[in-house]
Parts: structure tokens; C-alpha cells; sequence
């Protein structure tokens, strides 16, 4: 099993957002489905906090490598990494897939998020600090990706 690298730092945000959306659904048994911005697309995801073995099937764990917005957010419902309510409230609605398309950069998304959060009443500090937290967290687990969905 391979050790997963650290997401892009949008991939916090974007893990709260689909939360806020109801786009996470526990299927129970360490496993979850996560559905994408757009609804078209649906990810299988499993996590296992106590072994840190996961595994995704979406784009950027599975081919680029990283641990992806479908694994931070079922870690984040099961507690492990950190979760603010109030911030994932802000990010509620934000149609990711668009501005990655449209951005192309994720720097470029992230401060476009940022944007709209504020807009909505969150100051861009308590977004920068939800996201250092939530890396610190994640680098200090170290994930491993399974090959393929455990079977439980």
C-alpha cells in the first residue's frame, strides 16, 4: 500500500462544502459515498481511522496520487480531521467542478472561494486557519491507500 501525498489545499474546502451540501452519504461499515458538485458523478470511498487505510475512486487519489475531497470529508464525519460548521456553511452551493474548469489553477480557485466565503460572512483568516489545521491533521496521519475497495 502506497502512502498518499498531501491534497491541494481547495481540497479542505471542497470536502466542507460537499458536506454543507448533503453530497456525503454514510453507508456504514467505513464506507461512504460522496457525490460531486454536479451530481453526475458518484465516488466510493472507504476509511478506516484506527489502520489509516482508505481508499477512493475519485480523480486525485486514485491517478494523481493525493488524498482526495471525498476521503478528507468522510474523515472529517468521522471526526478525525477538523470540521467547522459555520465555515462549511459559506461554501454551501459553490460549483466546484466550474471553477476548476474555469480557474484551471487551484491557487486561482482557492482565492475565488475565498471570494464568495466572505461575501457570505466569513473572514479569510478563519478560512486560512480551518485549512492549516486541517493539513497539519492530515500530514500527521500519513494515509495509505488500499488498491482497490476493502471488502468489510
Amino acid at each position: 500500500m502506497r502512502l498518499l501525498r498531501m491534497p491541494p489545499r481547495i481540497k479542505i474546502l471542497e470536502a466542507m462544502g460537499a458536506i454543507a451540501d448533503g453530497r456525503v452519504k454514510r453507508l456504514g461499515n467505513k464506507r461512504y459515498r460522496v457525490f460531486s458538485s454536479e451530481g453526475d458523478r458518484e465516488y466510493n470511498v472507504y476509511v478506516d481511522p484506527r489502520s489509516l487505510i482508505v481508499y477512493s475512486d475519485d480523480n486525485g487519489t486514485k491517478y494523481r496520487g493525493y488524498v482526495g475531497y471525498p476521503i478528507i470529508a468522510a474523515l472529517m464525519l468521522e471526526g478525525i480531521i477538523p470540521y467547522d460548521k459555520e465555515v462549511a456553511e459559506a461554501l454551501r452551493g459553490i460549483p466546484w467542478r466550474k471553477l476548476n474548469e474555469t480557474y484551471k489553477r487551484y491557487v486561482l480557485v482557492e482565492k475565488e472561494v475565498k471570494r464568495i466565503a466572505a461575501q457570505r460572512g466569513i473572514a479569510v483568516e478563519r478560512i486560512d486557519e480551518v485549512i492549516d489545521k486541517a493539513m497539519q491533521t492530515l500530514r500527521r496521519l500519513r494515509l495509505r491507500l488500499a488498491p482497490s475497495m476493502p471488502l468489510v
